[in-house]
């Protein structure tokens, strides 16, 4: 703690005599209020603050100037009373006579003012007051200096905008004291000041004061339009209006018509080009920000965009377009010679016109995407044409304004994908584009060589965006635009920038086009990239080694034929990749390429560098052997391994192979990926290369990394030992694997492809028969835990975990099929196991899920009565036994239909009590077949006896039942649509609500993401279907919105054409109904059911579908009216509702800015919520979830674009960051969304995981939900084991959803 003798020092040598006596007693004094144990007393604040207050009124500058920066700290460490004494002297200084006391003052007041904390009202708000008064009557005086007049406009701006709404009792003086500032005769300076003043004043006045300040403005235009007296005047009121359109546009919406009507009056003004870009720049400000209320009016906006886009009434450009067609063809001297005689004016200022243009439709045509067939048809063509203007800054933005029409047109953010459909339709901006590349690639072309460096810059980002949003779009044009690549690589005037640019460019075109086009012009770009790789500048070098990697993959492709000759290039790339390979000196981002780009060389020309190879293979020992450079190494020796040329590397294999196992003991999950695939490639390449020793010191690293911790790696070390076995089976027997292979295969969380792995070894190593691993003894192994338990893991008693006995199961079936005279033993022991009354439910389980299993595979019609042994388990006392013996059923059946089909149908009708579980084992038939095209034809003869079991039962009072039944129907009609998709459309009229929830649910299960055969006749009766979301009875809306939801998400094209009719009635059961709201009485304790609940959730799903599919076909801001409305519902609904939001500020920004003052309020109600202190421990974790969620909301608002400008935001997370806690909390969040979505795992990459899931599943996955997952077993289809994050997930493809399985 700073004691007060030190504070007395310091001041006592702040009065010195001395300069540097005081600048430094001024430095340390700074450096103590910076400090948090800093405790002053009433005396030793006086002291402080008058020792500063006299430092700034100093002689000397320096200690002046730090006086200044002392009061920032200072007036947070002070009492209100010190803080009136710096305000009230600094403001009397800048009135002094002293020009540089009243600069230093200005300075030091608005030091303090930023510094003055906003979270004391008290204190601040009594500071801010005081200044606002003070600086109001300086400003009325008429005879105030206009230095002065200046510095308090200053002030008086910054003070508005930091806390405007603490100054309510000024606003009406400051509002009177601003509007005679705007006109004439006060000079430019002071009119400008005064007109961002007054537009930081728009945004918290009161709505009368806002009516107040645009009736003035509007009246004084008026007055302008009628009798004109200044253009001076109209000039400053239109920018006014613009200023305050651009802070607090939401407002300016009802004098919109006005507005525009004037401002298109005085934009056709003769002779004032100021007046012109003033008008322009009003209109991009209007566009942006009053989103919605402008729509009506864009068209005009953007025609007289167009038309003052060419406003160049010095320059003639028609000399110019007769030279371009005379002449096509320019190299580089013409253009400079042109460049040179470049017409030039100092006082021509319509090029700032033209720039106001530009910007303006950059900011319409980023914003529309629901208007880009008509941008393209209108607009680019005219941007297009601009493409010669001749200032450079200009061009600039044209092509910026260009790129903004590319990005929206960017299939990232649209809704509907770009295919062959899209393309073919003529009104397609896809489409569109297509047809005009060729007008942009000429307009580009001779520029691409053009003397500015930024328009070359500007050209190469064009057709960057170009190629990305249009693949193959340049294939046709690649002639004309290689010269300028060429050029700008070679050019001595090329800057680092530019040439990384180019670089950048060829890449994206290299990835993008089709390689017959760029083979004619290999010869001229190789020898431009290659010099580029030796450019001294890193960066340059790096992009040229990653062109080359890829002009390498294009010149000689190994997985198709190519006739291209490549062997004239080889020389070329080798010596210059391998000079780059060699050097250790050098940056590692050029070691990495470099060493990537000589695998790519080696695997794809090896057979051309036979004589190279002895030389340049053991470089990448010593790369292996380097910390730094091995994870590329060992990538770049696996892509030579893979290579069909076969390239003989066994010269490095003893040195690499022991490298690449003491790898796998390193603790970096990367490395060790690589390493496994590489080490997979290796072997099966080079098998004959490699000893047993090698293989050994392989084998003996690889039990440990055999766990569910991580099972991407368990399933590339199971690839590995598959390999292994096919090459050196005896090296298994030497190998401790086995034990660590079969605790994973009793794991929990194994499924998917490590499973599958599993699955694969397990049937190598039994056709095997080594010693101790023949059939029986593997049987044993894998069987032990359950037949011999050493503990019980479940509550039920199992002895393993549900999920292990699938596994199990799954291996037996195998090894059974590997070893096919050891079947009919084993199912025949399971069956005794069956009948056995001794015999534990693990063990029961286990045989029924591997007779299910052997059943899929083979046919076993030939046991006796094997289906009356496995349904007499239906009647066990144990729910899972029973499930399996479903499951078993139904896949035995799978196996034979013929033989066993007809039992079960007929079981369905006899035996009421086991209907449920035998429509189970119906389902896993159906599940089986209707996956290809041969199991189809296999069913197909069995449809309609299937169907009329069927149909029996759309009318079950069970809802399962019910949901079992719909998901049986709609995988059925996959297998004959022409005969079942009609007889399910006639039960939609059906008076049983019943029957008509299940033939909708059915319609859920007929989607799916991949093309099939169905989808035409869906697509002409889905509206008859969907037209049930007004059904009259709540469980059939709520199935209808699932299944709308489920179209909407696989095949949006189905019911793209219905929304307008659709939306309605889904925006009708967003709302809160009183009516389906009830109290039950339990006990003394009343409860209240929401029973539209459900059905409102449903119904946000759905919206939050169509977000991701439909956005284009969404009127935004009468969908952002049920998402305010959601903010305030059920805590479903918030959680939903916040996602919402998130994907919002992503995907329309300008809307959802209009609407933050709005969205706030329930966000802080959220926020600052309070859970009673006798609540149960589930409040107060569900409340600490949804302030979560509303902080990531908030966070994900902070990211729009201009959102800083609302103070009801600002405000709000000032308030968030007062409170230590939630200032913690709201700091993790915003790192989170920083890091979280800009590296490796974006939104994109997000979204393409949770796409199999409903929004009420990604917020399980989010952990926005803390609930248990509702998957109990994973089915026998189940994918994507690992999300991107390395979570486990349990999404399968026949089971639809979570919330699809939750309800079945």
């Amino acid at each position: 703690m700073t004691s007060p003798y030190h504070i007395s020092t310091l001041l006592d040598k702040m009065s010195s005599v001395d300069k540097d006596f005081r600048f430094m007693a001024t430095n340390d004094l700074m450096a103590e209020l910076q400090k948090d144990s800093i405790k002053l007393d009433d005396d030793s604040e006086r002291k402080v603050v008058c020792s500063v207050l006299r430092l700034v009124e100093d002689k000397n500058g320096e200690v002046q100037n730090l006086a200044v920066k002392c009061l920032g700290p200072l007036v947070k460490k002070v009492k209100d009373g010190q803080v009136e004494v710096i305000i009230n002297s600094l403001c009397n200084n800048m009135f002094s006579d002293s020009e540089s006391l009243r600069d230093i003052s200005s300075v030091g007041l608005k030091t303090v003012i930023l510094e003055l904390p906003r979270t004391t009202p008290n204190a601040s708000n009594s500071a801010f007051r005081n200044i606002t008064q003070r600086l109001v009557d300086a400003i009325s005086k008429p005879d105030l200096n206009q230095y002065v007049l200046l510095e308090t406009l200053d002030i008086l701006g910054d003070l508005i905008q930091r806390c405007g709404t603490s100054l309510a009792s000024f606003h009406e003086a400051l509002l009177g004291s601003l509007l005679p500032l705007l006109s004439d005769p006060k000079p430019l300076s002071v009119r400008k000041r005064a007109y961002f003043a007054l537009c930081y004043l728009s945004v918290s006045c009161q709505q009368a004061l806002f009516d107040t300040m645009m009736g003035h403005l509007l009246r004084a235009l008026n007055v302008e339009k009628t009798t004109p007296t200044s253009m001076a005047n109209t000039r400053t009121y239109i920018q006014t209006i613009g200023a305050i359109g651009r802070q607090a546009g939401q407002r300016v919406g009802p004098y919109l018509e006005q507005i525009i009507s004037l401002i298109m009056h005085f934009i056709h003004t003769e002779g004032d080009d100021e007046l012109k870009e003033s008008c322009l720049q009003a209109f991009e400000a209007l566009s942006v920000r009053c989103f919605r209320e402008i729509t009506p009016y864009i068209p005009q906006i953007y025609q007289v965009c167009l038309t003052m886009l060419s406003h160049d009434p010095n320059y003639n450009y028609e000399d110019d377009a007769d030279e371009d067609e005379g002449d096509t063809s320019m190299d580089a001297d013409d253009v400079e010679e042109e460049n040179d005689d470049e017409y030039s004016d100092d006082d021509d200022i319509s090029w700032k016109v033209r720039r106001a243009s530009a910007k303006c439709l950059a900011a319409i045509l980023g914003s529309r995407p629901e208007m880009l067939v008509e941008f393209y048809k209108v607009v680019s063509p005219a941007l297009i044409s601009r493409f010669k203007e001749r200032e450079e800054n200009v061009k600039a933005d044209i092509f910026t304004a260009y790129r903004a029409l590319l990005k929206c047109t960017n299939p990232k953010m649209q809704a509907q994908p770009v295919d062959g459909d899209t393309m073919e339709t003529g009104d397609s901006p896809f489409s569109l584009l297509h047809a005009q590349t060729a007008d942009i690639v000429k307009a580009l072309h001779k520029q691409l060589k053009d003397k500015s460096v930024k328009t070359r810059q500007g050209c190469f980002g064009l057709l960057t965006a170009l190629v990305t949003v249009l693949p193959r779009a340049l294939d046709e044009h690649i002639g004309a635009i290689v010269p300028g690549v060429v050029y700008c690589l070679n050019d001595q005037t090329s800057t680092p920038n530019l040439k990384i640019d180019t670089l950048s460019f060829l890449t994206v075109m290299i990835t993008q086009q089709t390689p017959e086009f760029l083979h004619p012009h290999i010869g001229a770009v190789i020898p431009a990239v290659v010099a580029a790789v030796d450019d001294s500048f890193y960066k340059i070098t790096s992009e040229a080694l990653l062109v080359l990697n890829l002009i390498v993959k294009t010149i000689r492709p190994l997985d198709r034929p190519c006739s291209f000759n490549f062997q004239p290039f080889v020389g070329k790339i080798y010596s210059s990749t391998v000079k780059k390979l060699k050097a250790s000196d050098i940056d590692q981002e050029v070691k990495e390429r470099a060493i990537t780009c000589m695998g790519q060389v080696i695997a794809s020309l090896g057979d051309m560098l036979k004589s190279e190879l002895s030389s340049c293979l053991p470089i990448f020992v010593d790369r292996l052997k380097n910390e730094i450079t091995r994870l590329t190494a060992v990538k770049a020796v696996a892509l030579i391994a893979r290579s069909p040329l076969k390239i003989n590397i066994s010269a490095i294999l003893p040195d690499c192979i022991p490298l690449l196992a003491s790898f796998l003991r390193k603790n970096h999950r990367d490395l060790r990926l690589a390493t496994l695939s590489c080490l997979d490639a290796l072997f099966q390449a080079y098998a004959s290369s490699i000893q047993p020793a090698q293989y050994k010191s392989v084998l003996d690293e690889l039990p440990p990394l055999i766990s569910d911790m991580d099972l991407h790696i368990s399933q590339l070390v199971l690839t590995l030992l598959c390999t292994i076995t096919d090459i050196s089976p005896k090296s298994i027997t030497q190998a401790n694997v086995l034990p660590n292979i079969f605790t994973l295969l009793l794991s929990s969380l194994l499924q998917g492809n490590a499973l599958t792995a599993a699955l694969q070894f397990m049937s190598k190593l039994v056709t095997l028969k080594l010693p101790g691993l023949d059939f029986d003894n593997i049987y044993k192994m894998l069987t032990k835990q359950i037949y011999q338990p050493t503990d019980v893991t479940s509550a039920a008693g199992f002895a393993v975990h549900r999920q292990a006995f699938r596994s199990v199961a799954k291996c037996i079936a195998t090894i059974c099929v590997a070893v096919p005279d050891r079947m009919l033993p084993t199912v025949n022991r399971f069956i005794s196991d069956i009948k056995s009354t001794e015999t534990s439910d693990s063990v029961k389980l286990l045989s029924l899920l591997a007779l299910g299993e052997i059943g899929r595979k083979t046919d076993l019609s030939r046991v006796p009565d094997l289906q009356t042994i496995i349904l007499s388990t239906f009647s066990s006392q144990t729910e899972e036994v029973r499930a399996a013996a479903s499951y078993a059923l139904g896949s035995v059946c799978a196996g034979n239909l013929q033989s066993y089909l007809p039992f079960i149908l007929s079981e369905i009708h006899q035996n009421p009590k086991r209907q449920y579980l035998l429509l189970h084992s119906l389902k896993e038939i159906i599940t089986c077949h209707y996956v290809s095209t041969e199991s189809m034809a296999v069913l197909e003869p069995h449809v309609a006896g299937i169907w009329d079991v069927l149909f029996q039962h759309f009318e079950s009072s069970e809802e399962g039942t019910r949901n079992v039944v719909a998901e049986c129907v709609g995988k059925l009609s996959l297998v004959d649509p022409d005969t079942l998709l009609p007889k399910l459309r006639e039960h939609l009229s059906s008076p049983s609500a019943f029957v008509r929830s299940t033939v909708v649910t059915a319609l859920k299960y007929m989607i799916s993401d991949q093309p099939q055969p169905i989808d035409p006749l869906l697509h002409s009766c889905i509206g008859d279907f969907l037209a049930t979301i007004g059904d009259a009875d709540l469980n059939v809306r709520r199935v209808a919105l699932v299944a709308f939801n489920s179209a909407a998400h696989n095949k949006p094209s189905l019911i793209r054409d219905l929304l307008e009719s659709l939306l309605p009635h889904l925006y009708e059961e967003t709302k809160v109904r009183k009516e389906l709201i009830r109290e039950v009485e339990m006990g003394p304790f009343k409860h209240t059911v929401d029973d539209g609940l459900d059905l409102r959730k449903a119904a946000f799903e759905c919206m939050y579908t169509l977000l991701e599919t439909c956005l284009d076909m969404l009127n935004i801001f009468e969908f952002l009216n049920h998402v305010e409305d959601g903010l305030k519902d059920h805590y479903d609904i918030k959680m939903l509702t916040f996602l919402l939001l998130v994907r919002l500020s992503h995907l329309r920004p300008s809307a959802l800015l209009q609407r933050i003052d709005k969205l706030i309020e329930p966000l802080r109600t959220t926020v600052q919520a309070k859970v009673k202190a006798n609540s149960v421990k589930q409040e107060f974790e569900k409340q600490d979830e949804l302030k979560r969620s509303a902080m990531r909301a908030i966070a994900a608002l902070l990211t729009v674009p201009d959102s800083d400008k609302c103070p009801q935001l600002t405000d709000f997370v000032v308030l968030i960051k007062s409170n230590a806690e939630s200032a913690q909390l709201f700091e993790s969040i915003q790192q989170d969304a920083a890091t979280s979505f800009t590296t490796q795992h974006s939104v994109e990459a997000m979204e393409a995981w949770v796409w199999d899931l409903t929004p009420m599943a990604i917020k399980w996955w989010l952990g926005l939900d803390t609930s248990p997952c509702l998957l109990p077993v994973p089915c026998a289809q189940t994918t994507r084991p690992l999300d991107p994050f390395g979570h486990h997930t349990l999404t399968c493809k026949h089971g639809g959803s979570l919330q699809a399985q939750q309800e079945g």
